[in-house]
C-alpha cells in the first residue's frame, strides 16, 4: 500500500517543486527588474542589469550570476574604479534549467526616466526548468520599462506571453 501510495504522490510533489522553483526565479527577476528600475529613476543615473564575465563586460549568459550596477559611462562594463556601484546581484539559476532573453542580448539598460534604452533593453525573458518545458514562464520587459509576468491566459497549464503565445525554450 505505501509503495502505491509513493508512486501516486511522487510526480505530484516533483511537480509541485518544480512550479515553486520557476515561480521563485521569475519573482527573483521581477524584483531585480524592479530594483534597476527605480535605482535608474531615484539615482538620476544609467542603471544596467546583465551578466557580468569574468573581464566585467556584459555577456549573454543569462543563466549565471545576474547583477545590477551603476553605468556611470554607459558602456556596459562594470568598474569599481571609476566609482561605478552594484546595487544587487541574483545568484544562477539552478543546473540545467535556462534562463534566455532575446537573441543575443546582453544586458537590460534604464535611462533615468525609467524607460529601457538602447537596442536590446527589451524583450522577454524565459525561464525553463530541465525536462518540463510545459512549466515554463516569462518576465516581459516593455520600451516603457515596466515589467509584466507571464500567465496561463487560456487556463491550459501553461502560461502565455501577452501576445497569448505560449513561453518555451525549445527552438
Amino acid at each position: 500500500i505505501l509503495m502505491s501510495l509513493s508512486a501516486i504522490a511522487a510526480p505530484s510533489l516533483i511537480d509541485f517543486i518544480v512550479r515553486m522553483r520557476v515561480d521563485n526565479e521569475i519573482s527573483t527577476l521581477y524584483r531585480l527588474l524592479s530594483i534597476a528600475r527605480n535605482t535608474a529613476i531615484n539615482s538620476g543615473q544609467r542603471v544596467t542589469l546583465c551578466p557580468l564575465n569574468i573581464n566585467n563586460n556584459c555577456g549573454t549568459q543569462w543563466q549565471n550570476e545576474l547583477s545590477v550596477f551603476i553605468d556611470l559611462n554607459a558602456n556596459n562594463r562594470f568598474e569599481p574604479s571609476n566609482n561605478e556601484t552594484i546595487i544587487r546581484i541574483k545568484p544562477a539559476t539552478k543546473e540545467g534549467d535556462k534562463l534566455e532573453y532575446g537573441l543575443n542580448r546582453s544586458r537590460v539598460v534604464y535611462a533615468p526616466t525609467g524607460r529601457t534604452t538602447g537596442w536590446g533593453s527589451n524583450g522577454t525573458f524565459k525561464y525553463c526548468p530541465k525536462d518540463h518545458d510545459d512549466k515554463s514562464r516569462a518576465v516581459i520587459v516593455a520600451t516603457s520599462g515596466r515589467v509584466y509576468a507571464s500567465a496561463d491566459n487560456d487556463n491550459d497549464g501553461k502560461d502565455e506571453n501577452r501576445s497569448n503565445k505560449e513561453i518555451s525554450c525549445i527552438n
